[in-house]
């Protein structure tokens, strides 16, 4: 997966918009305003997502290129380095995951206000 790739799946979920709030270097996802995904846009690339805790654990166990959250809560973030170790379908799994934790967490409002996207 490259970094088109990576941004165009992104956005392909509903309620999704980019954003560069920590300069021109980071690409940030967000539905309705909350952080699902975050890449950089130098160097080699890598992409952090929220994870379930117990499944972040299990998940850097199994794949060296998963480490904790760079500059996240290293509890609910892994930072996974897109080096062709992972799959591409796994790694779009996990980036769903990402987003159905964050809507997961929405209000009943939020969640309606996201439906009638």
């Amino acid at each position: 997966m490259n970094i088109e790739d990576l941004r165009e799946y992104c956005l392909s979920f509903k309620g999704v918009s980019e954003s560069m709030p920590f300069g021109e270097d980071t690409l940030v996802f967000k539905v309705m305003d909350k952080m699902f995904a975050l890449t950089n846009l130098k160097g080699d690339l890598s992409i952090n997502l929220k994870c379930d805790p117990e499944k972040a654990i299990e998940i850097r166990e199994k794949f060296p290129s998963v480490q904790p959250g760079y500059h996240m809560n290293k509890k609910h973030w892994n930072t996974v380095h897109v080096d062709g170790s992972v799959d591409d379908d796994m790694l779009r799994d996990w980036i769903i995951q990402s987003y159905n934790l964050v809507v997961e967490s929405f209000s009943k409002k939020q969640k309606t206000e996201l439906d009638n996207l």
